[in-house]
């Protein structure tokens, strides 16, 4: 059986939705492919994100991943909006959440790394989830 699809999906695509990418690929990645994007997307990754993902996971995002549109990923079988609090993107999808978490951008490092940790055990959750065949 293929694995799903997992769409991390934030209108810029640069600091929630590529955290849970790389958290998604390196949790989830035996049950799930990650992708992350947006209806907009910024020259690079949140560097605060990218630092403090460096220093608690030693992934660097830069090295693998870089601010896509939805047309730059494939189709998904499941869709995770990031909580925008705007007009979130849609694609179609067989099951859809919303992890409704606040932008760290622009906040100190403990906001950040909450977020970060929640993301964490979201992906942990899901991917449980979908081994479980609860999805």
């Amino acid at each position: 059986m293929n694995k799903p699809k997992v769409a991390f999906i934030c209108v810029h695509n640069s600091c929630r939705s590529q955290i849970a990418e790389a958290l998604g690929k390196h949790l989830a990645s035996h049950v799930f492919d990650s992708y992350s994007a947006g209806t907009e997307t910024k020259p690079q990754i949140n560097q605060d994100a990218v630092r403090l993902m460096k220093q608690t996971y030693s992934i660097d995002m830069e090295q693998t991943q870089r601010s896509k549109l939805l047309a730059d990923i494939p189709p998904a079988d499941i869709v995770i909006t990031m909580g925008c609090n705007v007009q979130c993107p849609t694609l179609p999808c067989k099951h859809r959440e919303d992890w409704g978490l606040d932008d760290p951008t622009g906040k100190p490092d403990a906001d950040f790394i909450k977020t970060i940790h929640v993301i964490e055990q979201k992906v942990n959750d899901l991917c449980n989830r979908i081994e479980k065949g609860s999805l």
